[in-house]
């Protein structure tokens, strides 16, 4: 019982948070302040003589026991009776593993195999880069520049999913390994989209973070294949989904095994055109309350000019966001990709520090700028 549990990379099918949906209904164990780890093995192994499966998450002060199966085994289990347990719930959401009563405190993700950045904690973690990688020298300046404002992460697409086919499509496997060469020589993790089940051994060989785009949301055969492999996911909300169906589509990750899972607002289509997408901000407190799971958001896409992207991550921050995705170029006007929402390097370090202001003021803090040497370009 010591706080909120932070993913690593490395977990195995048989770890304990890690749990199957097929076999019906979900109840929620919540037992009493203080209650002793002895009481608490005991109800697990009650549970699981009754034929059930058993999830436990522990807190500071309680820990929360998850119990799926039959529907009737659960009733016949007399869950109540059992010493240590104040409160029996049943989870009438259709997430269950991604809803906020499945957890004892908020999920931490770790960005990188080091110690040290997480997501979903104290600090409002900061991820910056290019839309796409489009030659060494750029991203290799871009992640300098970045880094040196303070960003934790660095994003950048070597994949684009384009709505013309004839728009530039990313370097693909060129891309990847600039960016595993970036990472190498500053220590930034690395997060880059994945668009196709096909790709996402080769993907995950480079990048810390799978990034499943707005597009790709419901694309169900991705979600279980990223659920397998296990690793780190940052999971977009699509152009039209709902709240809950970005929630049911994190649930496909989690059911396979895969418990790294961050979500991401990063605006919905409505009828205004002002803006490329309209930001949804009341739904990262919604996400807060209903899930466990960190909430970013991503200002550039929501707002697809670049003099709005700060104004709306200051919004996304005084919401109580998670993090921040931002896109940063060296010269926005000769992007390949998303130039008219690209910050330079100049605007992203304004916006780092408006944001420490902000983030100080809500209780939380973000990475101070560094002084960070010049790459060898």
């Amino acid at each position: 019982m010591h706080g909120p549990f932070v993913f690593q990379p490395g977990t195995t099918r048989d770890d304990s948070r890690i749990l199957s949906l097929r076999h019906g209904s979900v109840m929620i164990i919540v037992t009493a302040i203080g209650t002793p780890d002895s009481a608490i093995e005991r109800i697990v192994e009650h549970v699981e003589r009754c034929g059930l499966r058993v999830n436990v998450s522990r807190g500071e002060q309680r820990t929360i026991i998850g119990c799926i199966g039959d529907h009737d085994r659960l009733i016949a289990a007399n869950l109540g009776r059992l010493e240590g347990v104040e409160q029996v719930l049943k989870v009438g959401k259709p997430y269950k593993l991604a809803s906020r009563a499945f957890a004892a405190s908020p999920t931490h993700v770790a960005l990188g195999d080091a110690a040290g950045t997480v997501v979903g904690g104290r600090e409002l973690v900061v991820i910056g880069g290019p839309c796409s990688v489009e030659g060494r020298d750029m991203l290799q300046h871009t992640a300098r520049a970045v880094q040196a404002s303070g960003a934790r992460a660095l994003r950048g697409g070597a994949f684009k999913p384009r709505s013309s086919p004839y728009a530039f499509q990313g370097l693909g496997a060129e891309a990847l390994e600039l960016l595993a060469e970036t990472r190498r020589d500053t220590g930034l993790p690395v997060v880059t989209e994945v668009l196709d089940p096909r790709q996402v051994e080769l993907v995950a060989e480079y990048a810390d973070v799978l990034q499943v785009g707005a597009r790709n949301m419901q694309n169900f055969a991705l979600l279980t294949e990223l659920g397998q492999a296990r690793r780190r996911v940052l999971l977009k909300r699509g152009l039209s989904a709902t709240i809950t169906e970005l929630l049911m589509a994190a649930e496909y990750i989690l059911a396979q095994g895969n418990t790294q899972v961050m979500l991401c607002e990063r605006g919905i289509r409505t009828y205004e055109t002002a803006t490329r997408n309209t930001l949804d901000v009341a739904a990262i407190p919604v996400l807060k309350r209903e899930t466990h799971l960190p909430v970013l958001v991503d200002p550039s896409h929501a707002a697809g000019k670049a003099d709005l992207v700060t104004p709306l991550a200051m919004a996304a921050i005084a919401a109580g966001a998670d993090g921040l995705l931002v896109e940063v170029h060296p010269d926005p006007t000769c992007a390949q990709s998303d130039g008219e929402q690209s910050l330079t390097f100049e605007a992203f370090d304004q916006l780092m520090r408006q944001a420490r202001v902000l983030a100080g003021a809500m209780g939380r803090t973000i990475a101070p700028a560094t002084v960070v040497e010049s790459a060898a370009v």
